[in-house]
């Protein structure tokens, strides 16, 4: 809509919509995976970092987990070290982990950074005892590949929902967990935030992707659905490829107690802002 014809009685009805959900969300926990283009271009990042700056100003309590694939890439290759993939997953040995740590802090502090020239605070995770990790053996259901050093989520700590309910600081949390030999892994981001909402329970997880959010066979946006709906989805190979592994996160985290999961444009400016508090929203929300 045209800033002309932005009538006072839409700004009062979008203020009163906003309103009524900032009401609904205050003290709620909000856990959101920042990825993909809202990571890169210049605009969307200052947007992202402006948007968490006002939820935790009116009382929400946004949890941010970040990937770093395309810069642990560059910065393994100019170390020598080719990049695999097995189903997605990065292929982490010995000599990998220490860069992909070293990428993912300066990720962590540049992210900081950023939200703290837009007034926020930040506490950053990088690799400590907040997430423990196992490792990872891929099984029937992946491949006869070893990855190395790639981790699942084993445990949440507790500390982390209270770190969550800071007044002011706000998680920011890379993919990274500990084992129980203190071995640290490399975990995918979006298994990671599902772990933490799942864990925690939290009121919602956002998953930031650069489509527009899952789509019905003729490629048209599904706004809502229930679990048992986009289970179907998967059985009739409507969700494929790379969205599956999207809602397997977002089933995760509901099947663990998290209220409702959001796939949302990341490409869309204040796409986190507009999927809370719209009636519409940018992406599909699934809940139970």
């Amino acid at each position: 809509m045209a800033n002309k014809d932005f009538s006072n009685a839409d700004r009062v009805r979008v203020l009163s919509e906003a309103l009524s959900y900032i009401q609904k969300f205050y003290g709620k926990t909000i856990v959101v995976k920042y990825g993909g283009s809202a990571m890169t271009e210049a605009s969307l990042r200052h947007g992202f970092a402006r948007d968490v700056v006002l939820l935790k100003a009116v009382g929400m309590h946004p949890l941010i987990v970040h990937g770093g694939g395309p810069n642990i890439s560059r910065n393994l290759a100019a170390a020598g070290i080719e990049s695999i993939f097995v189903n997605g997953l990065r292929v982490t040995g010995s000599d990998s982990i220490e860069i992909i740590k070293k990428t993912l802090a300066e990720i962590n502090l540049d992210i900081s950074r950023l939200i703290e020239e837009h007034g926020g605070q930040t506490h950053n995770i990088v690799a400590d005892q907040m997430i423990t990790a196992t490792k990872l053996y891929d099984g029937k259901e992946m491949s006869d590949t070893d990855l190395g050093l790639v981790g699942e989520v084993a445990t949440v700590s507790p500390e982390l929902d209270k770190l969550t309910h800071h007044p002011t600081r706000i998680p920011l949390i890379a993919p990274l967990g500990i084992g129980s030999d203190g071995q640290c892994y490399n975990i995918n981001a979006d298994w990671v935030a599902s772990s933490i909402a799942a864990h925690l329970a939290t009121e919602k997880l956002i998953l930031m992707t650069n489509t527009a959010g899952v789509l019905d066979k003729q490629g048209e946006l599904i706004t809502q659905a229930t679990e048992s709906e986009i289970s179907k989805l998967v059985a009739q190979k409507t969700i494929h490829s790379g969205m599956l592994p999207k809602v397997s996160c977002a089933l995760k985290a509901i099947f663990g107690g998290t209220k409702a999961a959001h796939i949302i444009d990341g490409r869309t400016p204040h796409a986190v802002l507009l999927e809370l508090l719209t009636d519409g929203g940018v992406g599909t929300l699934i809940k139970h």
